[in-house]
């Protein structure tokens, strides 16, 4: 994984595991009390039916039970959902922050999304589009000037994206498209970042 990755999953990490602690702790009281009820319907459904119906009685009573199971995993799934969207939730609050504050780190992370973008596009001649922030920034830097070159690559800025912060772009003629926000690169490793938060959080 790269750098920047490495960086939300500790960020993930830090934040989710003491709400992680929590919800889980009312997960399993959730699922002992589910349990706890579905048992004791249970009882009460095959005692009323006669000793002549023992079969029927036991097969009452495994479908309670096997609905209790089934009752406490979704209980338990669920809270483990809860607490992955909520450390994402506070991860991209973090990400945000970072580019909002326009420091060196994010400024050199800003350069390698567009170089990989750009990467993989492979033309020569690109637009590209930044956030407001970011577009003035450039543009201030270029003293009003909107198109610049790296190595043997043209760039033209664009018009700002609503973005958190990371770029978009796109050929000339606009054909092709890489975005490469930070909002679009979070949604690309979020399967990936989901498992390896579960494990960690849930093992």
């Amino acid at each position: 994984m790269s750098s920047g990755t490495d960086k939300i999953v500790s960020s993930i990490m830090s934040e989710a595991q003491g709400k992680a602690d929590v919800i889980i702790q009312e997960a399993n009281a959730e699922v002992s009390s589910i349990t706890a009820k579905a048992e004791k319907t249970a009882e009460a459904e095959k005692t009323k039916i006669s000793d002549n119906g023992k079969k029927q009685s036991e097969m009452r009573y495994q479908q309670i039970i096997s609905e209790a199971k089934m009752n406490a995993r979704r209980a338990e799934l669920g809270a483990k959902e809860e607490v992955i969207e909520a450390a994402f939730a506070k991860a991209t609050d973090t990400l945000k922050a970072k580019a909002a504050s326009g420091d060196e780190e994010y400024t050199d992370s800003l350069s390698k999304m567009i170089k990989e973008a750009a990467d993989e596009i492979g033309s020569k001649d690109l637009i590209l589009q930044l956030n407001e922030k970011d577009t003035k920034v450039m543009k201030d830097q270029l003293s009003g000037v909107s198109t610049f070159q790296i190595e043997d690559i043209t760039f033209n800025l664009g018009e700002p994206i609503d973005a958190m912060g990371g770029a978009v772009l796109k050929t000339s003629n606009g054909d092709i498209e890489v975005n490469n926000t930070i909002e679009a690169r979070l949604e690309r490793f979020k399967s990936i970042l989901r498992s390896e938060v579960a494990e960690i959080l849930f093992k």
